[in-house]
């Protein structure tokens, strides 16, 4: 009766959407990254990057949209980094990605205790303020929980639409998965393959960003270290979970969110009382495995997803 009642509230609802929403914006990231052909392991970190990025920029006194779109450009600038070590030098993408989190994460530390350096509490930043959306929000369980929530949980969910119109409806979006497909059919057609892959890991880069400002700027009003805490590598099996679809991304990011919402209200519950936290923290990540594993059975995977191409090679 009791995870009845949880199921049964607005506020549980509210919280799901809440933790859905940085692993949205870092998952439709991923998944232009890798539609284009290249795994994107630096992730964890580029998150990190805009977390404090974004709230870096607005504690320092500018306004909490101009403190999104410094974390884009932060992200952004890791995307780039990591875009010229794989596509055009060929690199392996693994070892890159990972190198770009550990730059990403060593780099925020250092920027933070520079800009910081005697503070003991992270300082606090006004955050955005949910939006009630007149008359959307009055309907029962579902308004309070869907329409009244901060604009950049709006924005995640405008950008799943924004991201599979252009993957699925325009040449460029067809252009990108091509390059992730057949390379090769890319460049017979005259288009430059190079220039497609870097682009996808530019912009996928900026969305992993306002992923984790989303953290500092609307779940959270100040910057810790552990905020991101294996969110990016979440995505990651998020991206394979939804089959490299948008839509179905978006199905898995609500579903790890449900299982982490639920298992912070188990813990309150008489039921939590006798149990270990420690099982309930394990919750969602163990039925996420459940999931990914009968969901990526049927999944596919881009052919040259990980393959380095040169411009010539058949």
């Amino acid at each position: 009766m009791e995870i009845l009642d949880i199921l049964l509230s607005a506020t549980f609802w509210a919280a799901v959407i809440r933790i859905a929403s940085p692993l949205i914006f870092a998952t439709l990231g991923e998944l232009i990254c890798e539609r284009a052909g290249v795994l994107n392991l630096g992730i964890e970190g580029i998150m990190v990057v805009g977390a404090f990025a974004g709230w870096m920029a607005v504690y320092s006194g500018t306004g909490l949209w101009m403190g999104v779109f410094v974390a884009l450009l932060a992200g952004m600038a890791f995307g780039l980094l990591h875009a010229t070590l794989t596509v055009p030098f060929g690199l392996s993408q693994h070892v890159v990605g990972l190198g770009i989190t550990l730059l990403a994460t060593s780099s925020t530390y250092y920027a933070y205790r520079l800009a910081l350096p005697r503070v003991t509490e992270p300082p606090r930043i006004e955050a955005f303020e949910p939006w009630a959306i007149p008359g959307l929000s009055d309907i029962p369980l579902i308004g309070p929980a869907l329409f009244t929530q901060t604009p950049l949980t709006y924005l995640a969910f405008v950008a799943v639409i924004v991201v599979s119109l252009v993957l699925f409806r325009t040449p460029l979006g067809l252009a990108v998965r091509a390059a992730g497909e057949n390379p090769a059919a890319v460049e017979a057609q005259g288009l430059s393959v190079t220039a497609l892959r870097m682009g996808a890991v530019i912009v996928g880069s900026g969305l992993m960003a306002v992923g984790g400002a989303f953290l500092t700027m609307s779940a959270f009003n100040s910057f810790f270290f552990e905020m991101v805490n294996g969110r990016g590598w979440i995505c990651i099996a998020l991206v394979v979970f939804g089959a490299w679809m948008p839509g179905k991304a978006l199905f898995g990011a609500l579903l790890f969110a449900t299982f982490d919402a639920l298992q912070i209200r188990l813990q309150q519950t008489e039921m939590g009382a006798g149990i270990p936290y420690q099982v309930f923290l394990m919750l969602p990540y163990i039925l996420s495995i459940v999931a990914l594993v009968a969901m990526s059975r049927r999944a596919s995977v881009p052919a040259a997803l990980m393959v380095p191409f040169n411009k010539g090679e058949r």
